[in-house]
């Protein structure tokens, strides 16, 4: 293993601004599978007549991140249902993000042993289980539910990519962007929908349920194509065989590089989650209405798009992501810095800016997994690396600060935390931007 300048042979195809923005969110349990002679025989078949299969692709985006972001507004009727301190209730986020890194490791089993249509089918099933399990009335099944659509999320960040760019070759960019934008779309809706949904049925659990509907969708989408996808497979066969073995490639635990690259993902999703688990909180602490705060928070995941989109475009153009690194950080800093100062007159602004800089940072980051990997092999399993490890870190930050806000009463410290957390993203931003591979 070697942490290296690429030679000019290095930087070609691999390295221009459409191959990495393809391959940026492509990193999958798909990349390293060779489908079963029946199993390639039937995916062919559905191919023929995608409509159905688009349909599920919609379908289960949607899903990706509504039963998370409709958590937020209502955090503080959740709260005071269960007479939960601030640390305790950052649980109901702590524990998905959890469970986001962990199921991340058995998607790729999952692939292989039953398909990737069977084991999306079953992620939309876990996932629909766990939003109803999360409304049952023990405090216990909260929790519980929260771990299964933790674990349902995973197998849905890790599957979507694959199955895109294995059945759409041709249109993997243009599919990407369906799927990637119905993903961000579903959690803005869940976000704005959530408080008045909860004034329609009834309360936080009527709210909270409704979700369990539309993965039910997406699930009955699916058992078709997983059905025909298995069709012919002999009984106990497995789906696909790996191209390589478990060990082949460089040693990315010893690689400074590849760490760089994971605490990067892992710091901007520490701060993307401490948003969506307490934004909303700190917008009513400070006077403004459930309602608008909802409005204010869809809006903040909505606009990442942009970042999400500009972003990936600008570092795929560089041979140096450096400078880009700190542009983006520092947009978070200043939206972070105006939430301590102002955080409901200036409120739109903020949203504004931390939600084109968390959109930018992610897709910067899903870039790099790319651009500082020599093959597509070593990438897939930095994409791995940097999941499975990013979310675990991650899952501490809504904790963290529902920790700090209970022990001092107040958001100042709690958000003032989080330019700690940016300048160790310029710190990492400066170490991952290099023009080096792993």
């Amino acid at each position: 293993m070697s942490e290296s300048r690429p030679s000019a042979a290095d930087i070609s195809d691999n390295a221009l601004p459409d191959s990495a923005l393809k391959a940026a969110r492509l990193i999958d349990a798909e990349e390293d599978l060779t489908p079963a002679p029946a199993v390639a025989a039937a995916r062919r078949r559905l191919r023929a007549h995608p409509a159905l299969l688009i349909l599920g692709i919609v379908l289960a985006s949607l899903n990706m991140r509504a039963a998370l972001s409709g958590v937020s507004p209502l955090i503080g009727e959740i709260s005071d249902h269960f007479h939960l301190a601030p640390a305790v209730s950052s649980l109901v986020t702590t524990i998905p993000l959890a469970f986001m890194g962990l199921g991340s490791l058995l998607a790729p089993r999952l692939a292989r042993r039953w398909g990737t249509e069977a084991a999306l089918c079953a992620a939309l099933v876990l996932l629909g289980g766990g939003i109803l399990l999360r409304v049952a009335p023990p405090l216990a099944a909260l929790f519980v539910g929260c771990a299964l659509v933790g674990t349902g999320i995973a197998l849905l960040n890790v599957l979507m990519p694959g199955l895109v760019k294995r059945d759409f070759p041709d249109r993997a960019a243009s599919m990407t962007a369906l799927y990637s934008t119905t993903l961000i779309l579903g959690a803005t809706l869940s976000a704005a929908a959530s408080v008045p949904l909860e004034e329609s049925l009834g309360g936080w659990r009527g709210s909270l349920a409704s979700w369990a509907v539309l993965a039910a969708v997406a699930a009955a989408v699916w058992v078709p194509q997983a059905v025909l996808a298995r069709r012919g497979t002999a009984h106990g066969q497995a789906a696909g065989t790996p191209r390589h073995a478990a060990g082949d490639g460089p040693s990315l635990l010893r690689s400074p590089l590849a760490w760089q690259v994971t605490l990067l993902m892992g710091t901007q999703s520490l701060i993307a989650y401490v948003c969506i688990a307490w934004m909303p909180t700190v917008f009513t602490d400070n006077g403004m209405s459930k309602s608008e705060a909802g409005l204010v928070y869809a809006f903040y995941t909505l606009i990442q798009m942009v970042g999400s989109f500009v972003v990936p475009m600008l570092a795929g153009r560089m041979r140096d992501q450096r400078t880009l690194a700190v542009a983006v950080v520092a947009l978070m800093a200043g939206g972070v810095t105006g939430l301590l100062a102002a955080p409901v007159a200036g409120a739109w602004v903020w949203a504004t800016m931390t939600g084109v800089a968390q959109g930018g940072l992610l897709g910067l980051a899903l870039t790099l997994m790319v651009l500082r990997s020599r093959d597509a092999h070593t990438a897939a399993r930095l994409s791995g690396m940097a999941q499975t490890w990013g979310y675990l870190l991650a899952s501490v930050g809504p904790f963290a600060i529902g920790a700090v806000h209970q022990a001092t009463g107040g958001w100042t410290l709690p958000v003032a935390l989080l330019l700690v957390a940016c300048a160790a993203l310029v710190v990492l931003g400066l170490g991952a931007g290099r023009d080096r591979r792993i």
